[in-house]
């Protein structure tokens, strides 16, 4: 038996062309010999469609796109695709599931059993849990039928259960003979080498062979790496699919030597890049951008930011501005210009210093008597973002903010100023995280960003000789209380017990509380860690947040 994952990358509420890629897909997979295709989780609709399932007319059109597909697909074989549902009659319930194709004709409906409803997952917004999965019978086979969390509910492996039901253990009292999972499965850095571990736990546990065919793409700030695969009944990988892009992957399920194992690249350094180039891109295509602008400080951040954009849509469609001020460095200047002459982007340079005047000499009355403090440092960020944010609205192009995830963690950042743009692509990238993905990059391309770019204290020049570090802790150990505190919910003393200084502990933690006002208003960014300032990340504004001791 021959199996087909095709891993696509659909466009959320496109029907027509989601439906158009997944016969196109099923065309090349059937001349390549398969018997049957599957599809990844609601590939008729897109993951995640979010509040658009709240319009019952889409999904009656999603059943008309199963249709135009039944009908181009009947004279090659059956296909197993992804899409939402109605079940019942009077009172209809809506489920996440997949449909077989076959002889042009919708024959069966499957529904996804556990649905999730944490970190960026909110399905029970939207879905019932259908009653339990189910099988078809294909070539004398038992073939389960699984979407994305309905593996991943194993006790065992896991060491806990989630759900009150297990769905693999389900099809495996059944009796079935190999199970498919169709996944739109989010990347996080490290997460395959867990998905691979998890799937050949249960192959072995069971017995039975695993066939997980994923999406692979952008969607707003998620990004799908695909990486299907497939493994044995001993729990081995016999065939995998492509990384960061598009494949069709025709698995011979009885002969695994005839199937191509690929290497994959688990570098966290080499992940988060082409992570971030796959969802810049897709974030610009499926939103109707052609062009990138950003600003260019000579900075580490908008270097990353800047060579992301170059390689995701091509050099000749991304503009740096450098904006310098009478603070900014003539070595930063120049590092911005041997940048962008590296990537071969195109460059403005727009002078603030009359600007600044400007401001000053509007504001001197409201201000008299007053130090320069903070304020007169934010005017300056804030001049840069509505030039920035003027010539797009001229020019056409989206804006890129260049901030990363510690500083967008601390609050080190200025709201309408370096925060304003359409897309934060480094937002979830920590700063220690940025510095080795340009060591990387130059090491394994050419030079592209400057030795001194990399190498230079990092500054934000409003203010002479000044210094991240003046208000922050170094990098490398607020990194470290970072992930702790917000990845890993570790309590503040217990970091202190780890070895780190409590006054820097409490306040670094301070500073995440107070600066979530103003991540509700950045720009949405690229998840690539296990929790990133997103659609997973629901903290509330208004708080106050103290243990309570009885007396």
């Amino acid at each position: 038996m021959r199996i087909a994952l095709l891993q696509i990358n659909p466009i959320v509420c496109d029907l027509r062309k989601n439906a158009e890629k997944i016969v196109l897909a099923a065309g090349k997979a059937f001349e390549k010999g398969a018997d049957i295709c599957v599809t990844p989780e609601l590939a008729i609709i897109g993951y995640p469609p979010r509040d658009l399932l709240l319009n019952p007319q889409l999904i009656d059109n999603c059943e008309e796109a199963l249709n135009w597909v039944a009908q181009r697909t009947k004279n090659l074989g059956p296909v197993l695709t992804g899409t939402p549902f109605w079940s019942g009659h009077d009172q209809k319930v809506l489920h996440n599931g997949a449909c077989l194709l076959k002889g042009g004709e919708l024959t069966r409906y499957f529904g996804k059993t556990l649905l999730p409803s944490y970190d960026v997952f909110d399905e029970q917004r939207y879905f019932s849990a259908y009653e339990g999965p189910g099988y078809f019978d294909f070539q004398g086979k038992k073939i389960g039928v699984t979407i994305c969390e309905d593996i991943w509910n194993d006790k065992d492996f896991w060491k806990k259960r989630r759900y009150g039901t297990d769905p693999v253990r389900t099809l495996a009292d059944l009796g079935v003979d190999l199970i498919v999972n169709m996944s739109a499965s989010p990347f996080s850095l490290g997460k395959q080498k867990t998905r691979a571990s998890m799937l050949g736990s249960l192959a072995r546990k069971y017995h039975i062979s695993f066939l997980f065919c994923n999406q692979v793409g952008g969607n707003d700030d998620l990004i799908f790496a695909g990486r299907s695969m497939a493994l044995d009944e001993e729990g081995m990988i016999i065939a995998s699919g492509r990384e960061f892009e598009e494949d069709v992957m025709v698995v011979d399920v009885d002969n695994p030597d005839n199937n191509q194992v690929r290497d994959h690249d688990y570098c966290p350094e080499s992940e988060t890049w082409n992570a971030l180039v796959l969802g810049l891109r897709d974030y610009m295509n499926k939103s109707g951008f052609s062009r990138a602008l950003l600003g260019l400080s000579g900075g580490i951040d908008s270097a990353m930011v800047a060579a992301v954009a170059a390689r995701a849509v091509g050099p000749e469609n991304v503009t740096g501005v450098l904006m310098p001020s009478p603070y900014s460095s003539l070595g930063s200047i120049e590092d911005s210009l041997e940048l962008a002459a590296n990537l071969g982007i195109k460059t403005l340079t727009i002078s603030i210093d009359d600007l600044m005047q400007a401001y000053d000499q509007s504001l001197k009355p409201v201000f008299k008597g007053m130090q320069k403090d903070v304020t007169e440092e934010n005017i300056q960020s804030r001049i840069r973002g509505n030039l920035l944010m003027a010539i797009s609205n001229k020019l056409g192009g989206l804006v890129l903010a260049t901030g990363n995830k510690s500083e967008l963690a601390v609050g080190y950042c200025t709201i309408y100023g370096d925060m304003s743009g359409g897309l934060s692509p480094i937002s979830d990238v920590p700063k220690t995280l940025v510095y080795s993905v340009a060591r990387w990059l130059n090491r394994t391309t050419h030079p592209l960003i400057p030795v001194r770019i990399i190498t230079k204290a990092p500054s934000a020049e409003l203010k002479p000789d000044q210094k991240d570090q003046d208000i922050l802790p170094d990098y490398e150990i607020l990194d470290q209380i970072l992930h702790l505190h917000i990845q890993c919910l570790v309590p503040e003393e217990k970091i202190i017990a780890e070895g780190f200084d409590p006054e820097t502990v409490r306040s670094v933690a301070s500073m995440v509380k107070s600066a979530e006002f103003k991540r509700r208003q950045s720009p949405p960014g690229l998840k690539i860690t296990d929790l990133a300032f997103g659609t997973g990340w629901r903290m509330p504004l208004a708080s106050r947040c103290s243990s309570f001791t009885k007396k």
